[in-house]
């Protein structure tokens, strides 16, 4: 069998890239040129069960007869497409501007669930991206040697509430959290981005504060909690939510002690390091359930 690989930008299209080779499946990768990391080319001249194909991000067609020239029926999307390409930068061929012109609303969800459909229709079942990558799924309960806080907690409790309604909305699947108030919400940016703009605006509050008001100096110099979470229905085709260690080195930079993410449908990339780099910094991070 032959596995198609739609790789986006980060290290996901590598860790599934790595899976489904251990498996024996040899791998036909869609390379997004706006995306993927030339790497990949290294990875394939290096083993001869890894075939490159280097695309824009609007050839649909072109994913469709490369993937039935190279013979396959099953594929995957790996790695993050940023949201401002989706919905600007790409200059689509006539399959994908037929399609973006039938689109309800122009959300994430929207487009690459009617994506997968047109390829359904070609024969090509996209199939989940966790597929090859179930031990990397966060499990149940607190994940390093501290857990949240008292403080801590009520920050997660009112920002799952507030990233669920953000997420159902499919704007972003992140919120961060001070003193249980929303800091930040995450949209077109990414989940980082959104972090690091938390980190500017609570550095220019305590820059602005008057410290004689002792009131203000305990409100302001709270630390940031971050909530991630999975949309309502989230297709775990797509779109999946991930963190990497270098979601940890932008909370250490933006003052962010807290990290709460969802049992089961979050993948942990380079766990055992992304998990010392927490302990170290004094970071919480727990998984928790939908409820």
């Amino acid at each position: 069998m032959k596995l198609g690989l739609i790789a986006g930008n980060g290290r996901f299209p590598f860790l599934l890239l790595d899976a489904a080779r251990a498996q024996g499946l040899a791998v036909v990768v869609a390379a997004i040129r706006e995306e993927t990391d030339a790497e990949i080319d290294e990875r394939a001249a290096a083993d001869t069960g890894i075939t490159v194909h280097w695309l824009s991000l609007g050839e649909l067609s072109r994913l469709i007869e490369t993937f039935h020239k190279e013979g396959v029926s099953k594929a995957v999307m790996a790695g993050q497409v940023k949201h401002k390409q989706i919905f600007s930068s790409i200059r689509p061929d006539w399959r994908l501007a037929k399609l973006l012109l039938n689109l309800r609303t122009r959300n994430t969800d929207m487009l690459l669930g009617a994506v997968a459909k047109v390829l359904g229709d070609e024969g090509i079942e996209l199939i989940s991206s966790t597929a090859f990558l179930e031990p990397l799924l966060a499990a149940e309960g607190v994940l390093t040697a501290r857990a949240p806080d008292e403080e801590e907690r009520k920050n997660i409790e009112y920002g799952r509430g507030v990233a669920r309604a953000v997420a159902g909305f499919d704007i972003g699947q992140t919120v961060v959290v001070a003193a249980q108030a929303c800091v930040a919400v995450e949209a077109m940016e990414g989940t980082d981005a959104a972090i690091e703009r938390a980190g500017r605006l609570m550095r220019s509050l305590n820059d602005d504060a008057d410290y004689s008001d002792a009131a203000a100096e305990t409100t302001l110099e709270r630390k940031l909690t971050v909530v991630k979470v999975a949309k309502p229905n989230q297709d775990m085709r797509f779109d999946v939510p991930v963190i990497g260690i270098r979601t940890i080195e932008t909370m250490i930079e933006a003052g962010a002690s807290c990290l709460s993410v969802e049992a089961g449908r979050t993948l942990l990339f380079d766990r055992e390091a992304l998990l010392n780099r927490a302990a170290k910094a004094g970071i919480a991070i727990v998984a928790a359930t939908r409820d």
